[in-house]
């Protein structure tokens, strides 16, 4: 028997409805006492809205639907049930107090959630899935979380543990029944399948490629004062943020917006100039425009083509880089006379583009540069943090147990690495899991969920 849980399934604030949830094996007999249909009486049909109102005896709480859902088709798996109610914190919060005094207690977080996975509706990734829905901050970053909760993710993983028991399988006959199963016959096929296995782990570890659909790509503008950085940084926002003014030095400090590009939120930095200045304030501005540099994904460094260049911006060329990084040459429509041929010259095999921030010419050719670092999510096999680093534990299992067969080992030694590769890769799916994965995991869902 299970407890009855109730949360709150909606977020905080003002807004057209809110919705209590319970579930539990008492969720539909608190539910009959709290929710009073127009027209309908217990036993109430499943999945079938109803309209109503709360009632603590005979006082009215809320007008408010109410709809009863019997396991096994729930959420949970158990009975579940939702009201309703109009939203706002009043109402929810009465119809909350309600729930408890007749039986139910607070929901922890992400226990509903939680609870589907202890009952096998979903798998630990599937519910990973869950609130990365929730979270996700891109187009792209939402269809990669569906297509995780759809189990795509899941399979693949399967897959590689289908794959990997299969070999151990034929290892241990032999480690067992040495004298039925010779060595050749134990190690035929062992050798090609653990390659095939380490190369499609090693494929499916993208941890730059998934970290920019989950969060973004950052890029960084950067160049010498008065470049145009900051009207790039509103032509590619497409909208007046920063300051733009003739005067060298402008920006002080790092000024962050975001667009969408293909379905990826690109994070934009516009920096403060890189020069020797005596100025303490702008001299912790371009301390900070390299810090940016650190941390960017790519770089887009400016250049103003309407001058003649200086040795100051030469060396800027050809300086190196933290990150990926092209070249902009920047106020085209103000008369070329710094080419393309000439940064190409100085510049260390970085590509060259010229553009007009200030008329949007050569805009689209900049957007075409930082699609080359996206990716669409249906190319990612594994997108989470998480899963990637213990994918990584497992690959480095079957590369032991590999190279142990290369170097002759005891075969029973490579049995030990793959069997921790197969423990490992259970994690990932929830196959083989303890109480403190599982409470990380869920404590950072919100209640209701």
């Amino acid at each position: 028997m299970t407890d009855t849980i109730v949360g709150i399934a909606t977020a905080a604030g003002e807004g057209g409805v809110a919705i209590v949830r319970i579930s539990g094996d008492e969720a539909a007999a608190i539910f009959e006492k709290a929710f009073r249909p127009r027209k309908r009486r217990p036993p109430f049909e499943s999945h079938r809205l109803m309209l109503g109102y709360v009632v603590d005896g005979d006082e009215v709480i809320d007008e408010a639907m109410g709809v009863m859902m019997y396991a096994p088709n729930s959420y949970t798996r158990e009975d579940v049930c939702e009201i309703h109610t109009h939203g706002g914190s009043v109402a929810a919060s009465m119809v909350m107090r309600l729930l408890i005094r007749l039986g139910a207690r607070p929901a922890e977080a992400g226990e509903f959630t939680r609870r589907a996975f202890m009952n096998g509706r979903i798998d630990l990734m599937q519910a990973e899935a869950v609130m990365g829905v929730i979270s996700a901050q891109s187009q792209a970053a939402l269809r990669a979380e569906q297509r995780q909760l759809a189990g795509g993710q899941s399979q693949f993983i399967r897959q590689a543990q289908d794959a990997l028991t299969m070999l151990l399988a034929g290892l241990e006959a032999h480690i067992d029944y040495p004298d039925e199963i010779d060595e050749d016959e134990a190690l035929e096929g062992l050798t090609n399948g653990l390659d095939r296995l380490i190369s499609q782990l090693q494929q499916a570890i993208d941890e730059q490629g998934a970290r920019i659909v989950r969060e973004g790509l950052h890029v960084a503008l950067c160049g010498r004062p008065n470049a145009g950085k900051s009207t790039l940084f509103n032509a590619l926002l497409g909208e007046e943020r920063a300051i733009v003014t003739a005067i060298p030095g402008t920006t002080r400090d790092v000024l962050e917006g975001s667009f969408t590009l293909d379905g990826v939120r690109v994070i934009l930095q516009d920096t403060a100039g890189l020069r020797e200045t005596g100025d303490a304030v702008e001299q912790i501005g371009v301390q900070r425009a390299q810090a940016a540099l650190e941390k960017a994904d790519a770089a887009l460094l400016l250049v103003d083509a309407s001058t003649d260049l200086t040795d100051e911006e030469a060396a800027l060329l050809q300086r190196p880089m933290p990150c990926p990084c092209a070249v902009l040459l920047n106020k085209e429509d103000a008369g070329e006379r710094v080419s393309a041929a000439q940064a190409e010259a100085i510049t260390q095999h970085r590509p060259v583009i010229a553009l007009s921030a200030q008329n949007g010419d050569g805009l689209d050719r900049v957007r075409d540069w930082l699609r080359g670092f996206l990716r669409k999510p249906q190319e990612l096999v594994l997108t989470h943090e998480r899963h990637m680093s213990v994918a990584r534990q497992a690959l480095e299992r079957l590369q032991q147990a590999r190279n142990g067969l290369a170097y002759e080992q005891p075969l029973d030694l490579a049995a030990v690495d793959m069997h921790e590769a197969l423990y490992l890769l259970g994690r990932i799916t929830g196959d083989s899991v303890d109480e403190q994965l599982l409470d990380d995991i869920f404590s950072r869902f919100c209640v209701g969920k």
